[in-house]
Parts: structure tokens; sequence; C-alpha cells
């Protein structure tokens, strides 16, 4: 008791400081959990579930993200399973859709709510990985005391936005651990690792929505970023994901009206486009040191991609 007393008192502390939400997304999040929610943190509620037909719909709504999603969770779910992880992937909404974990561990994520059909809204559940994450839209973990609600204190939860082919947030991928498993030097090869994925689902699926069409890269791909544009065989643009349009400042209604890849890229001709783009491989590599397995992470392609590009543009 005096244990759960001293959380809600450490929340309701920062919530009355005027400048801790300010300087702190943990803050930020308690106090509108608080102020806009009115969540209290001693409240021992499990999540709330969809319905069966209602998880049954929200798979469907999300089905073309699920199957560019199925490699790479297979990949993340293989890092980090042993470590007493689970890894979820969810909708927008912040209920789980799949999830993936060893299957000694699994009564105990379900009797944590970490299951399909839970609902992990910040409005829900407090500050927590997957709600937080969707609430402000950016990467970030919620560990241990940062959760809102005392119930949800035991985990570590690392978490990354995903968009989908139009730019607009779609999911969420979570890495949720017991805190007796993760300790925190490991939390940043966690982070790292579900970034890594969250990317590689965001380039599959964009690949897929467009998959008539020729992907270029696009400015910030070399910085890690899913920037990548879907061109047709007149280089109009027909397609640009979230950190393409925030690099570009692309806009639906600027992609309605199909503009030349060559005016977005300001290079001027189909020539300038290719040299654009060998640029953006020729920084990889640099920030890579050569290494093409890390080269192809950072733009958010395969390898088998990269080395396509590098054979075309003769960077072998």
């Amino acid at each position: 008791m005096a244990r759960r007393d001293a959380h809600a008192h450490r929340i309701l502390t920062a919530v009355d400081d005027g400048a801790a939400p300010a300087a702190s997304v943990v803050a930020a999040s308690w106090r509108r959990c608080v102020t806009l929610y009115g969540l209290d943190p001693e409240q021992s509620r499990a999540p709330e579930m969809l319905g069966p037909a209602e998880l049954r719909a929200a798979r469907e709504r999300l089905e073309p993200l699920m199957r560019a999603a199925h490699a790479p969770l297979d990949r993340l779910a293989a890092a980090v399973v042993e470590l007493g992880c689970c890894v979820l992937l969810t909708d927008a909404e912040g209920a789980p859709v799949e999830r993936r974990s060893a299957a000694t561990d699994a009564a105990e994520f379900d009797m944590r709510g970490l299951r399909p059909g839970a609902i992990w809204s910040e409005a829900q559940q407090g500050t927590n990985g997957i709600g937080t994450c969707l609430a402000e839209g950016r990467a970030l973990t919620i560990h241990r005391d940062q959760h809102f609600r005392t119930r949800n204190t035991a985990l570590s939860c690392t978490v990354a936005p995903i968009h989908d082919h139009c730019g607009r947030l779609a999911a969420a991928l979570d890495v949720s651990c017991r805190h007796e498993t993760l300790v925190p030097g490991m939390i940043g090869l966690v982070a790292a690792a579900v970034a890594e994925a969250a990317r590689a689902i965001e380039a599959a699926h964009f690949r897929a929505a467009f998959a008539d069409a020729r992907i270029l890269l696009a400015p910030g791909a070399e910085r890690g970023a899913v920037s990548l544009l879907a061109v047709d065989r007149d280089d109009l643009v027909i397609g640009a994901t979230r950190a393409a349009r925030l690099e570009l400042g692309v806009t639906d209604a600027a992609l309605a009206a199909t503009p030349p890849a060559a005016d977005l890229l300001r290079c001027g001709s189909g020539e300038a486009l290719e040299e654009a783009e060998r640029s953006a491989l020729r920084r990889a590599l640099a920030r890579a040191e050569g290494n093409v397995s890390a080269a192809a992470k950072l733009l958010g392609v395969s390898r088998a991609t990269l080395h396509r590009k590098l054979s075309r543009f003769g960077l072998r």
C-alpha cells in the first residue's frame, strides 16, 4: 500500500508542477491522464477488451499492413522473446491485433492485458508505451514507474509508431517486458530493434501499396527515415511516405496533382533525378562505413533491393 501511495503521490506532484509537463513527455502524459481523461493511478482495472467481432474488424482494417509486418515481426520476436518480452502490433486505437511471445510467458502476458483485443489507449490505461506513443506520435519507452497506473509498473514498454502508405498514423509496434527481465542497459538495444522493425514494416507496406510503381529514395532516407517516393512510368509522383512528405513539404493536395519527381526533388531532369538517388545511396553507404546490411537498414530497404540499386548505379 505504501508503494502504491508513493507512486500516486509522485504523479500528482508532477501534475501540480507547472514546469514538469513542459520538460517531460511522461509528465505531460500524466497531466493528460488526470486533467483530460480523469483517471486515477490507483484504479486497478485491467484493460477493456474488444469483442470478437470488433477484433476481427480491426484486423481486417489493418490486413495489408499486417501482411507487410509478418517477416519484421518474426525477426523482432526472435531477438527479444528469450528476454521474457512479447511483441505486439496494435491498431491506431491502441488495441493489439497480433502478438509474438514465448509459449511459457503467454499466460502472464494475458493476465497483464498484453494480448490481442486489449485496449491500451492513453485515455483508457493512462501513460503506457502503446497509448502514449500513439498520443505523442513518436517512438518512446515507458519504463516501470513511468506508467500512470500502479498495476502496470512491473512493465517496461518500448514502442514506435507506424505510418501507412498515405503518411497517416496507422499502428504501433511494441515490445513489452517484465521489469525483472530487462536491465536498463538493454533498453537502448531494444529501442533500436523496435525502430528498425517499424521502418521495415513501413517500407514493405509502402512498396506493396505501390507495387506497380518505381520506388525512389527521397532526401532523409540516408538518415534512417523511411523516405520513399512512388513514381509512375512518366516519373510523376503518385505516393510518398510520411518521412518524404515531411522532408519535401508534400501534401495530399500536391500528390493529387501528380507532380514530376524532378520538381519535388529540385533536380531539374530525369538524369538529375537518378543522380539524386545515387547520392542518397552514397551517403547511406558512407554513414554505414561501407557495410551494405547497415546501409540497407538506414534506407529502410532489404539487402536485395539495395544490391539491385547499387548494381543499377554502378556503385558496387
